[in-house]
């Protein structure tokens, strides 16, 4: 009996001193799942951006720099570039890349149309690759401010 005893202690020990280090990895199938489970889960919610549009003039190269964001993912002075920015107030719209300052190829495509008040993301590149969005623009009610904002939703699915 003392023998099975000290065999289950020196067992037990192993497997305490095999994971001590955080490199023991769960092998049960459920505990596979769970893990595998978490990493594909998708993070979504609601968030808030204010952008200054100053640097829209109708023109090609238009564009507006965020100056607020709720959402981490987009950055403070990230740029809004219109790609038909003539279009942007018919309700035909224009695409358009939100474009991250800083190291990396980080940018979101989507569409907007100012005439139907919303903004669509669908993918990217870099952190951007699994993005969607969905977003109601409003021009800030102070008539002087060049702010408008966007509320929306996202979601960031699993990368396949």
């Amino acid at each position: 009996m003392k023998f099975v005893v000290l065999a289950c202690l020196c067992a037990g020990a192993s497997v305490a001193v095999g994971c001590a280090d955080g490199a023991g990895v769960p092998t049960s199938p459920s505990a596979i799942a769970a893990v595998s489970n978490l990493a594909a889960s998708p993070r979504s919610g609601a968030f808030h951006v204010s952008k200054e549009c100053g640097g829209f003039n109708g023109a090609p190269g238009s564009f507006c720099m965020i100056e607020s964001s709720t959402l981490k993912a987009i950055e403070v002075h990230s740029k809004i570039l219109y790609l038909q920015p003539e279009k942007l107030f018919t309700a035909e719209g224009t695409a358009v890349v939100l474009d991250v300052p800083g190291p990396g190829n980080n940018q979101a495509f989507g569409h907007c149309s100012l005439a139907l008040g919303a903004c669509t993301f669908s993918g990217g590149t870099g952190k951007f690759t699994v993005f969607s969005a969905s977003v109601v623009v409003s021009k800030d009610p102070d008539p002087e401010s060049p702010l408008w904002h966007w509320e929306g939703t996202y979601s960031f699915g699993p990368q396949g």
